[in-house]
């Protein structure tokens, strides 16, 4: 093995490797028994393995099967249908959010030169008031568990005579709300962590700021905290969930109202549970698929430029006088 890949640890010896196995081997076969005697064995004796328990949700023969997987089948329609919608709004306004931030930022700090005084320093209060008002309405809809945002949306627009018509839409603005100021400060981090250079090249060649944040930054942040933005909206459809407190009629509402009749929540969750667990993993890998295709374009773009072609080489003409193969050489 080199130095390279030993310089933080060394390698275990044959010894050390043998102690490992053991000490893995032992493990494994000490939760085994422990999930025996405390997880396996509690439900068995409670009959929770029975087919009357699972039968609804695994055996088509059964008489409710159909009627439970309906039931499941809306609910997650239902589910991915918020999640769609609070994906895509988000994103639209995590990203206005980031630009009207960055570009605030920009304003604050403009001088304002040509103008007179007082509508300079009209101009340049206005920015840090409109950027203090951004950044509290940020902080303070970050801070907030994303339950109560739902809950508030809901509870406050009919109170203001604003009727939506579908509870839908209450669940998708309170998770468009929270997520997208979270969206928002991953993309502004992300554009204020590249180099100044790049701001100040991009000036240099008569971009304004705007366009400098449209077409330089905000592209490259996306790339930079893509790993963060799926992050974001795994949780986005996982707080869809949520929407209970509200009456939607969600997944896990559902599984409620099939719990209460058939009385079987262990076998319910479980089953709802691991369709969750497909479905995020689904994402994440389509997030590494993403990332290495991004990976893949940045190492083509950044490919060394082909050598220049034989035919522009220099070569020896008559008389011993060097010239390029495509010369003219009549006169010699």
């Amino acid at each position: 093995m080199s130095n390279q890949q030993t310089v933080l640890y060394d390698a275990p010896g044959p010894r050390a490797r043998r102690v490992t196995l053991i000490v893995s081997l032992f493990a494994v076969v000490g939760i085994a028994v422990l999930g025996y005697f405390l997880i396996y064995r509690p439900l068995d004796e409670n009959g929770q393995f029975t087919m009357e328990k699972w039968g609804p949700l695994i055996d088509p023969n059964n008489e409710v099967f159909p009627l439970v997987w309906a039931r499941l089948r809306d609910g997650f329609i239902a589910t991915l249908t918020a999640a769609g919608l609070a994906i895509v709004s988000s994103l639209v306004f995590g990203t206005a959010l980031a630009v009207l931030r960055v570009q605030l930022k920009t304003l604050k700090q403009r001088r304002f030169v040509g103008l007179p005084g007082p509508a300079a320093w009209t101009l340049r209060g206005l920015g840090w008031v409109l950027n203090a008002v951004t950044r509290f309405c940020v902080e303070i809809f970050r801070g907030l568990p994303v339950v109560i945002t739902i809950f508030f949306v809901a509870s406050a627009l009919p109170d203001l005579g604003v009727d939506l018509g579908d509870i839908l839409w209450y669940l998708v603005i309170g998770l468009t709300i929270y997520n997208g100021v979270v969206i928002a400060e991953i993309l502004r981090s992300g554009m204020e962590g590249l180099p100044g250079g790049q701001r100040e090249a991009a000036h240099a060649i008569g971009f304004s700021s705007f366009q400098t944040t449209r077409m330089i930054l905000l592209p490259q942040a996306f790339r930079i905290m893509l790993p963060a933005l799926i992050s974001q909206l795994i949780v986005v459809l996982k707080d869809t969930s949520l929407g209970f407190i509200i009456s939607y009629e969600e997944v896990l509402r559902v599984s409620r109202f099939i719990i209460d009749n058939l009385e079987n929540p262990i076998q319910v969750y479980t089953v709802v549970g691991a369709i969750y667990i497909l479905i995020n993993y689904l994402l994440s890998k389509l997030a590494e698929y993403a990332q290495r295709r991004m990976a893949r374009a940045r190492k083509t773009r950044g490919l060394p430029t082909q050598a220049a072609p034989p035919s522009i080489m220099p070569q020896a003409g008559p008389g011993g006088a060097t010239v390029g193969v495509g010369a003219d050489t009549s006169s010699a």
